[in-house]
């Protein structure tokens, strides 16, 4: 494109861009502000050799869109000092749950994006100097769901991960491993073909069909589609209370095919999370796929295998469509759906999630495989703050301790636990309760359950100084230490003191919102130590 085609003032150099935008929006907007924005996609650059061209309308047009507004709302409300490149806002909910990162649900993990911006080789006007560099071996000792291991295996990096919940090292050790895709694909199919041939013999399946046939007749007669939404949005329709009267309506429906079909609705007790939250029949299946799978030889096809149950039940419990995360009550009758805006069903078998999921993961692991490097990643279970990190890895890996203790550490990069906002190990109770495995709840730093007053706060300061002078231990002299938090207690200036550490620099960083109608404004803290 030609600049000489349009007329004077049409187009800025990014120092006038700065200018003319921090007008416009009466905020200030540095030329690294007006970089991002070439970078990623939002406008164009134009001119040649050397020199840099904005166009005026495509900075109107930015600034006019949704994320321009959302970028300008959350400087409002957060300061200025935000670093909106580490927004990641031009990425998809696609994106930032690509390939192994969405093997299983996780609550209060970071997207990937953010680890690779740290642990690459790249810099820019906010990230000046590279914390790691291929062949490093960083550690994350609030490993999570195994995001960190994942980017260090795309970065050509080694990476430690350690977590005291069992279930979630056993999640990150699934997403890093290398599997054997012909048999995962084998095994999955006999399961899925032996589960078919269960419910071939139950009354499940056609009851399923009929309530559904049933729900198709009276959902589109009591909720046309769009007509019932926007008469809800117009005021016309008391949602609530229509809602209510129509869930009475339907339930003589659905009570007497509970009755034609004999369907067990109510487990026996009550006592245990898989007991209480799963309708009789779902819980049939579940035990059915588990036998299956137990038989199996020990192998990472069997762990995989495992992991694809966990997620499929999650998604089959007996809750509303708008509660799965909450789990406010159990469900074991149609209800009107406030997610969907019809009445809408609990589950009565897992083989629709079943099949999904395992086509969902295969493909995920096959994406991965391409991307992996040769490095070694590794989750170990355990306590953070007196592992003795060395031994531990002997157990699993005696060549990847060697290393780790000729070469030591370069560092850390994790996103600690909050203060009072998430149980971690109870998030997964319906994994525990299947696999048997050990809860070690009271080894979480900074749990729901203890809230988040004076003693929770002193608590979790010192637990987590305490990891970090214990990974002190292992680490090189020039080690860099990247935290991800939301310090809203102002917590981490002491904690960086007690680990005999300092805060060289911090990354301020927007936490968007999924959907458009959540404007909450949100920022987190990268702190680094050194």
């Amino acid at each position: 494109m030609q600049l000489q085609l349009f007329e004077p003032g049409d187009f800025l150099t990014l120092k006038e861009a700065s200018e003319w935008a921090s007008e416009y929006i009466g905020k200030s907007v540095t030329t690294s502000n007006i970089s991002y924005l070439i970078n990623y996609g939002r406008i164009h650059k134009y001119g040649e050799n050397g020199s840099a061209y904005i166009s005026k309308n495509e900075l109107i047009q930015y600034y006019k869109s949704f994320n321009g507004r959302r970028e300008v709302h959350f400087k409002n409300k957060l300061g200025e000092d935000l670093n909106w490149i580490l927004s990641f806002d031009n990425y998809t909910e696609a994106e930032t749950t690509k390939h192994v990162h969405r093997l299983h649900p996780y609550k209060g993990k970071f997207i990937p994006q953010l680890v690779e911006y740290f642990i690459d080789v790249h810099t820019d006007d906010f990230k000046k100097e590279v914390f790691f560099k291929e062949g490093d071996i960083i550690v994350d000792p609030f490993c999570g769901s195994g995001i960190t291991l994942v980017q260090a295996s795309e970065s050509g990096i080694n990476a430690i991960g350690i977590d005291v919940s069992y279930f979630n090292s056993f999640i990150s050790n699934c997403k890093i491993d290398d599997y054997n895709i012909e048999e995962l694909i084998k095994e999955t199919n006999l399961i899925t073909l032996s589960l078919k041939k269960f419910l071939s013999n139950k009354c499940t399946p056609d009851f399923e069909d009929r309530l559904l046939k049933e729900l198709n007749i009276f959902n589109n007669k009591y909720f046309p589609s769009p007509e019932f939404k926007r008469k809800v949005n117009k005021k016309e329709i008391d949602e609530d209370k229509y809602g209510k009267e129509k869930e009475k309506l339907f339930l003589p429906i659905f009570n007497k095919l509970v009755d034609e079909y004999e369907i067990e609705l109510r487990q026996n007790k009550s006592k245990t999370f898989l007991e209480k939250w799963y309708l009789k029949h779902v819980r049939d299946e579940i035990d059915f796929v588990y036998s299956r799978i137990r038989r199996l030889k020990q192998s990472n096809t069997k762990d995989i295998l495992e992991l694809i149950l966990s997620r499929t039940i999650r998604s089959c419990r007996a809750t509303t469509h708008s509660d799965l995360a909450t789990l406010i009550q159990p469900i074991t009758a149609t209800y009107y759906c406030h997610k969907h805006g019809k009445i809408c069903k609990p589950l009565f078998s897992i083989l629709k999630w079943w099949e999904t999921y395992t086509k969902d993961t295969i493909e995920r692991i096959s994406e991965f495989r391409q991307l992996r490097t040769d490095t070694k990643q590794v989750c170990l279970t355990g306590d953070s703050r007196e592992m003795d990190l060395i031994n531990e890895l002997k157990k699993v890996d005696k060549k990847y301790a060697s290393l780790v203790k000729k070469q030591k550490i370069k560092g850390i990069f994790s996103s600690p636990p909050y203060v009072g906002l998430i149980d971690y190990h109870e998030q997964h109770a319906y994994a525990y309760d299947l696999f048997g495995f050990k809860r070690r709840d009271e080894l979480e730093i900074g749990p729901l359950y203890k809230g988040r007053g004076k003693d929770a706060k002193d608590s979790y300061v010192d637990g987590i100084a305490k990891v970090l002078l214990n990974m002190k231990k292992y680490f090189a002299d020039d080690y860099n230490v990247l935290l991800v938090a939301n310090d809203k207690f102002n917590l981490y200036p002491g904690i960086a003191e007690k680990a005999g550490m300092k805060i060289a620099q911090q990354f301020k960083r927007p936490v968007l919102n999924r959907t458009e109608k959540d404007k909450t404004a949100y920022s987190e803290i990268i702190f680094h130590l050194k």
